[in-house]
């Protein structure tokens, strides 16, 4: 059993016992988080696609780390004018594991 899921504006297939990192969410660790936002289920082959979401579909999960991406640094540059700019960003990211599909 597989879902289709959004959330920060993105779109992820989980499983259930899946960890996966997403936008920052803002809830503590070993919190509990419902997901509404169901695009897709699979279940024993049946699949249902929302329009946009599934009805009565959500998944559950726990928050299992708030944390920083590795950083992603950025070089400008133009020749001729001594022009030399670094920037670095790391971005924050929520881990959730997967506890449940509901659909």
């Amino acid at each position: 059993m597989y879902a289709v899921i959004k959330t920060g504006g993105k779109q992820y297939k989980v499983a259930e016992g899946d960890v996966l990192n997403v936008e920052k969410l803002s809830f503590d660790v070993n919190n509990s988080v419902e997901i509404n936002e169901v695009l897709l289920v699979s279940k024993d082959g049946n699949i249902q696609v929302g329009a946009p979401y599934v009805n009565g579909a959500k998944v559950i999960a726990e928050v299992v780390e708030q944390g920083k991406c590795k950083k992603v640094i950025s070089f400008k540059y133009k020749r001729k004018t001594g022009f030399r700019k670094k920037i670095g960003h790391r971005q924050l990211f929520t881990a959730l594991k997967i506890v449940k599909i509901e659909a």
